[in-house]
Order: C-alpha cells, then sequence, then structure tokens
C-alpha cells in the first residue's frame, strides 16, 4: 500500500520541475514510509511513497515497462491486486516477460495486453496512475468498491493527481478553498461520490477510470452493481457466501510482511478472524494475531445506549480463546484521546475535520499500536452494508423514509440524534444559506436514479435492492475512507474481505427475504461463518464501534470551547452562533455537547493548520 501524486502538463517541460513534484511526494510519506521515487518526462511526472508489503526488494516505484530502450508505460501505483499470480502465469503464457515478482509490474503488462479493458479482469484494492508516451495519456484508476482513494485537479493544460488532496495542495498553482456547496457536502452524512469538497477537486469514482489527453479529461465507468435474478435456494446461498468468503480470505492472506486481524468481537471482525486462523492452520503458519480497541473502566462501568447493548471485550476475548489467536487489547484512556498532538494527526490524515470525533482519533490510535507488530490487518468493514446489519435497515420508519435510511434513522453513523444535534452550534443564517435538508434531499434523489432493479422488483424487496444500493454506494464510502486514512497515517495497510466485489454483487442480488430468513440482521453471513465461532459471537446483537462514555470525555470538550469563545480571532467564529455557544460553555451547563462540539472544534483546527479559504 503506498501514496501516488503526479502532474501532466501538456504545455510546459516537467523535467525542470521537480522540487515541485518531490513537494507534492513528500506530503504522501505517512502513506509509504518504507520508500520514496519520482519519475519525470516532458508532459508528465510521478510521484511515490511506498509502504512495502509484496515484493520488499523489486516493488519499487514509479515502475515502468521498457522495450528497445523505449519506455511503453509507467506507473505510481497503490494498493493490492490479490489475483496477480493468475495474471502473471497467463500473461507469461502470452509472451510477457516479467523481472520483479511484484503486482505492480503484473498491471503494467496488463494494461500493455488488453488496454484499458485490463482493469475487468482485476481483483483488489487499488488506486493508480498509467502513463503512456505513446499515446500522452493519463489514466487514472479506482478499484470496484472505491476502498483506495484518488483525486484530481483539472489545469488549463492537464491535471493533478493524489492518493490524499493534500498532495494537490502542495502545487504552487493550488490554494485550498471550500464554497458553499463544499461546506455542505462537508457538513451532511450524504457522501457523494465524485466530489472532492474543495473547489476544483473531483474524486475518481469506484468502479471508474479517468482518462487526461490533450482534448482534456474523459470518464468512465468499467464496474457497476447491475440488478440479476437469484436462482439459488437457501442452502446454495449460504454455501456460496461460504465459499466465497474462505476464497476471499485466503487470498487476502498474502504478504511478505508481519500479518493481523481487527477484532471487535462483533460477528463481521469475528468471522474474518475465525477464517483467517482457520486458513493460516491449515497452511501451518498460525496462530493469527488479533487486536481490539478497548477504554480504560469501558468494560466494568458499561452502560447500554441506543447504538450499543453490550461492550466489545468479553466477545473479542471468547472469540479469540476459540481460535486461539494471539490477542491483544489496546486500552485507551481519556487523556490519549483529547492529545492535542493525537487529534491534529488524525485531521491532517483526514484533510477534512468532517470526522467520527473521539471515533476517528482512538481508530488513529488502535492502528498506531498495531504497526509496532504488524504491517498489514484484516478488517470485518463493510459487510453490515453488504448483509444488511445496521439496525435502520430493520427500522419500517427509516427504511420508508424519503431520504438517505441512516439520516431518517437520526444516528447519522457518529452520535445519536441526528443532524440537529452535529448542527447546533452553527449560525443560523449560515445553515439557512447552505440548506442543508435541500442538500440532502438533491443527493438522495440522484442516488436513486441511479439504483438498477428487476422487473419483479415490487413492494419492499424493491425498497430494500434501494436501500443496499444507498448503503454500498454512499454508505460505505464514509467508512472506507475514514478507514484509509487512519491506517494509512501509520503505514497500516488495511484490507476489507467484504468489499470484493464477487462477494458485494451476490449478495446484493440474493432478496432481502433471503438475507433475514431466521429474522435477524445478517442471517447470511451468520449462517455462513456459525460453525467456526462460539456460539455467543455468533448470537451477538450488532453493536457499532466502541465510543469512551467516559463524562470528562464531555467535559474536555466544554473546556475547549470556552477557550474558542475567549479566542475573538477564531477563524470558525463567524460560523458559529454566539448565543447558543454562551449556553452550551455556560458554567452549569449539562448538555450533551459532543456532536457540535467536536466539529466546531475540528473546522478551526482545519482552517488554522490548511489555510483553507472558505468562499461562501
Amino acid at each position: 500500500m503506498c501514496g501516488i501524486t503526479g502532474w501532466i502538463s501538456y504545455d510546459n517541460d516537467l523535467t525542470t520541475q521537480r522540487p515541485v513534484l518531490e513537494a507534492m511526494t513528500r506530503t504522501m510519506a505517512c502513506r509509504g514510509p518504507d520508500a520514496g521515487g519520482t519519475w519525470l518526462a516532458p508532459h508528465a511526472a510521478f510521484g511515490h511513497r511506498r509502504l512495502a508489503v509484496i515484493d520488499i526488494d523489486g516493488g519499487r516505484q514509479p515502475m515502468s515497462v521498457e522495450q528497445d530502450g523505449r519506455t511503453l508505460v509507467v506507473t505510481t501505483y497503490s494498493g493490492e491486486v490479490y489475483n496477480y499470480r493468475e495474471l502473471r502465469a497467463e500473461l507469461t503464457g502470452l509472451g510477457h516477460a516479467f523481472r520483479t515478482n511484484s503486482d505492480t509490474e503484473v498491471v503494467l503488462h496488463a494494461y500493455l495486453q488488453w488496454g484499458e479493458a485490463f482493469v475487468e479482469r482485476l481483483n483488489g484494492m487499488y488506486a493508480f496512475a498509467l502513463w503512456d508516451p505513446r499515446t500522452e495519456q493519463l489514466l487514472l484508476v479506482r478499484d470496484r468498491m472505491g476502498i483506495k482513494p484518488l483525486f484530481y485537479y483539472p489545469t488549463r493544460d492537464g491535471v493533478l493527481f493524489g492518493s490524499e488532496p493534500k498532495a494537490v495542495h502542495a502545487h504552487p498553482d493550488v490554494r485550498p478553498a471550500v464554497d458553499a456547496e463544499g461546506l455542505a457536502e462537508l457538513i451532511t452524512f450524504t457522501k457523494t461520490p465524485g466530489h472532492g469538497v474543495y473547489k476544483g477537486l473531483h474524486e475518481v469514482r469506484p468502479g471508474h477510470l479517468v482518462r487526461i489527453d490533450r482534448n482534456g479529461v474523459h470518464v468512465s465507468r468499467y464496474w457497476a452493481l447491475t440488478a440479476r435474478e437469484h436462482t439459488d435456494d437457501l442452502d446454495t446461498t449460504v454455501a456460496r457466501v461460504r465459499e466465497l468468503l474462505d476464497d476471499i480470505v485466503a487470498r487476502q492472506l498474502i504478504a511478505d510482511v508481519p500479518l493481523c486481524t481487527l477484532l471487535s468481537g462483533g460477528l463481521d471482525s469475528s468471522a474474518i478472524t475465525a477464517l483467517a486462523a482457520k486458513a493460516l492452520g491449515a497452511q501451518g503458519s498460525g496462530p493469527v494475531r488479533s487486536f481490539a480497541v478497548d477504554f480504560t473502566g469501558y468494560t466494568e462501568n458499561f452502560k447500554p445506549d441506543d447504538l450499543r447493548g453490550t461492550p466489545d471485550g468479553p466477545y473479542a476475548h471468547a472469540l479469540a480463546e476459540h481460535v486461539r489467536s494471539d490477542h491483544h487489547d489496546i486500552v485507551l484512556d481519556t487523556a490519549a484521546l483529547m492529545d492535542p498532538a493525537h487529534r491534529a494527526a488524525v485531521l491532517a490524515a483526514r484533510d477534512l475535520p468532517n470526522g467520527f470525533g473521539d471515533g476517528d482519533t482512538s481508530l488513529y490510535l488502535l492502528f498506531k499500536a498495531v504497526r509496532e507488530q504488524s504491517t498489514v490487518a484484516l478488517s470485518g468493514e463493510s459487510a453490515d452494508e453488504v448483509f444488511g446489519g445496521y439496525r435502520w435497515f430493520h427500522d419500517p420508519e427509516s427504511v420508508n423514509a424519503d431520504t438517505f435510511p441512516w439520516v431518517a434513522a437520526g444516528v447519522s453513523g457518529r452520535f445519536a440524534g441526528g443532524n440537529a444535534v452535529r448542527e447546533a452550534l452553527l449560525d443560523r443564517a449560515l445553515l439557512k444559506r447552505l440548506d442543508l435538508p435541500g442538500y440532502e434531499r438533491r443527493r438522495y434523489r440522484e442516488a436513486l436514479a441511479e439504483v438498477p432493479y428487476l422487473d419483479d422488483d415490487i413492494g419492499h424487496q424493491r425498497r430494500m435492492r434501494e436501500v443496499s444500493y444507498l448503503h454500498l454506494t454512499r454508505f460505505v464510502q464514509i467508512l472506507l475512507d475514514r478507514k484509509d486514512r487512519a491506517s494509512m497515517a501509520v503505514g497500516l495497510e488495511v484490507r476489507v474481505p467484504f468489499c470484493d466485489h464477487r462477494l458485494v454483487d451476490y449478495v446484493f442480488n440474493t432478496p432481502w427475504a433471503m438475507k433475514t430468513f431466521d429474522g435477524r440482521e445478517k442471517s447470511l453471513l451468520r449462517a455462513a461463518t456459525r460453525d467456526v465461532l462460539p456460539d455467543v459471537v455468533a448470537d451477538r446483537v450488532k453493536s457499532p464501534y466502541p465510543s469512551t462514555q467516559d463524562p470528562g470525555y464531555n467535559e474536555a470538550l466544554r473546556d475547549e470551547l470556552r477557550e474558542l469563545t475567549a479566542d475573538r480571532d477564531a477563524p470558525v467564529r463567524p460560523l458559529l452562533d454566539s448565543g447558543v455557544l454562551a449556553e452550551a460553555t455556560a458554567d452549569g451547563a449539562d448538555q450533551d455537547i459532543r456532536p457540535g462540539a467536536e466539529l466546531v472544534l475540528g473546522m478551526d483546527a482545519w482552517l488554522r493548520s490548511t489555510g483553507t479559504t472558505l468562499e461562501l
């Protein structure tokens, strides 16, 4: 896994611009702590930072294929192609010769053999750029589910691109700015595919490739969810899900560096950990190493709430004991969550202050601790979107609401109470100007217009196909981006087996009645993996990623808001409702201010640290 960046300019000689390219590449150092490289030609310049996972010695980048002293194609590549060994064997049979054992070189030769159609053959998570000197064309490619990020910024005579916005913003001709639409995208819980939030910045959409040539930017899609009739009966469907999971996990255990799993004790992460333990045991290379996050006193003092009915610790330990994993708990306290250095690192990693508050900081600290012992981790992320795990999938009011179900549920993934709580400290006139409800409605309508249907999709089945599509194309992107930024900020590669497009496509087309055949959430996943799980874990009710329940955390946020109130020059002040802010910080105030405070404090730190201009 790596960080990439680059610059295409058809009117300039980029061989004279090495300092600019190196500045852009340095911003990706956290994503690639092991090595760095650059490649420059008259109209193309590539930068790369490497996290070495496969072929430690041979996989250096940017990488090219040469023939008779002529460069045929060059790439700066981030990701893993899990079927690269099969592709390499096929390409070898077609006459291609390889000088490394890396998946990167396989991607280059696949392009030379099959042209742009090569992307349809890749199984993995990836975001990369290919420059073809013969045609002077650039291809930007992103994996089907959008596991790895890739942004681009069209210019007058070409394009700038990078794994993260900060790489583009390091170019001297770009100044970070956010307009009203960008701010609405930042505040709401929509995650519009392709929207880069910053003015002029675009994100390569999942399953898309972007071609840049002298005639401009051309976007095309190579993969999308499609509606197909599901003809398998229940037993066959459960067996097929298990067959896919066994193959996916086995493929994603390939690495030349230490590997582990992330274990919460929920069904998703437990299934991945158990299947990984089984596969490693069959190879004679176990036990699997597993990691869980916890908070000081969390299990002992746990209080059930609207989102979480049980603490993770006992269930994670039950699964670890069941599969005999080499298990480690990463225990955090409020001081660590509020540490300014940790929060600054999270903000720098995310580029935007639209995160999950203490959930972002704890995830970053978990990954940081994991990275001390492993370079690759397998995660249970995305199973809820694939199999229908969130509680609002099963709440008729949320399902039938004329908006995104997670918004209707008043959860928005980050907090109980909905958007109104998150926006509580913002200026009323600003909120009216942004028209966040109108923005959300517009994005919801756009998403619905994309949904594929079968002729017999009627009633509840039709609506649940829509709900599944919304989660697999919008909601999951929020979580995948969060996971990628927090992990790559510490040089940890996190793989997501549940995002394998074969599994996603198969389950998407499975009727909703079959997905809930036992009257519960994630029925198919539970049935497909029950044999490798203890009953206490297999039967556990869904519980989201944990959040600290320490009252001291809220008070620490309130103290920081008081400091912000006293700072008349704070850049976020013009965006706030001074009256509401005064009430929230008054002596004796006891309302839960966490969502609003985390947003406001994050926005202030963001404006200070990035120099972003708000054009409202």
